[in-house]
């Protein structure tokens, strides 16, 4: 059975979860942006950074919070 976390109604305060949305978000921000700001990441980086979002959406996720 599916159990959620005691603590899970502040879900709206995790770090993990607002970088959860961010990363969301990603894909349809960079759909809009014009080419030239586009040209400001390198070729390439994309995974980089992904992954770079996600380490630190795991350390959010395991950081003690008040």
């Amino acid at each position: 059975m599916f159990k959620l976390v005691p603590d899970w109604k502040d879900f709206w305060r995790w770090y993990s979860v607002w970088l959860s949305a961010l990363v969301a978000a990603i894909p349809v921000v960079w759909v809009q942006l014009p080419p030239d700001i586009k040209a400001f990441i390198p070729a390439g980086a994309e995974p980089y950074i992904m992954g770079g979002m996600f380490v630190v959406m795991v350390l959010g996720r395991i950081k003690d919070q008040p």
